[in-house]
């Protein structure tokens, strides 16, 4: 079951949303639970409580808490959350790129591009849960799915898989044995140490890397340009 959150400060445009994020579930058979918030600080409370959501839709400018800092929230609670902005302001895209915002869609263009959006965040949903990395040992065998993965570090003979739930995997074969059977684009080295998954990249700023669980890792001079030309090829495809 999906489960969704609205929140806009404006009830008659909230209801819009509403009835029309209803009517794109049903025509396409998808059963969710979808909760409204007319102030964001509630949503915000509720998110650090706990409550989970796999996408939310948000209004940017609102009284209490504004649509970026929402969206921060949303970051640190649910890193694989879905955030959607339904905004009239397309000024704060460069900021909202950092936080990895999923979508805009202006208040003014709701009916062609609100379904467009579901559709696509549910197809970057499926397309992350089915793919995984493999963990095979003499005594155990363990899943973890790419998006659970935040970046790979080298410890000596070992691989360091860092995941988002705040374990660490460790392997015993070099980073490129694992990057090869990682057998994906969505990963890249940023230096010979270090392998990061380009949507846990949050921003980059001069040589370092930023990640969405706050760490920071040092990019080789080498390394940045293909970073920042896998990461344009990576948004092109999935925003």
């Amino acid at each position: 079951m999906l489960h969704v959150a609205i929140c806009e400060d404006d009830n008659s445009l909230l209801a819009v949303i509403k009835d029309k994020v209803q009517k794109y579930l049903k025509e396409n058979n998808r059963i969710a639970m979808l909760e409204t918030y007319d102030r964001s600080d509630l949503l915000k409370y509720d998110i650090q409580e706990g409550k989970y959501f796999d996408i939310v839709f948000s209004d940017i400018e609102m009284p209490d808490t504004d649509g970026m800092k929402l969206a921060e929230q949303i970051r640190n609670c649910l890193p694989d959350a879905i955030i959607i902005f339904v905004t009239a302001y397309l000024k704060y895209a460069i900021d909202a790129y950092e936080l990895d915002v999923f979508r805009y869609i202006p208040k003014s263009s709701l009916d062609e591009k609100l379904p467009r959006a579901l559709n696509d965040a549910l197809k970057r949903m499926e397309s992350q849960s089915h793919k995984s990395y493999l963990i095979q040992t003499a005594t155990k065998i363990e899943k973890i799915l790419h998006k659970q993965i935040i970046y790979i570090q080298k410890d000596g003979k070992n691989a360091m898989i860092i995941c988002t739930d705040g374990s660490v995997k460790k392997v015993r074969k070099s980073l490129s044995d694992v990057y090869k059977e990682l057998h994906s684009e969505d990963f890249v080295f940023v230096e010979r140490g270090s392998i990061v998954n380009l949507a846990q990249i949050k921003g980059i700023r001069n040589d370092e890397i930023l990640l969405n669980n706050g760490v920071c890792l040092h990019a080789s001079h080498t390394r940045m340009e293909e970073v920042k030309n896998r990461m344009t090829i990576y948004w092109s495809e999935h925003v």
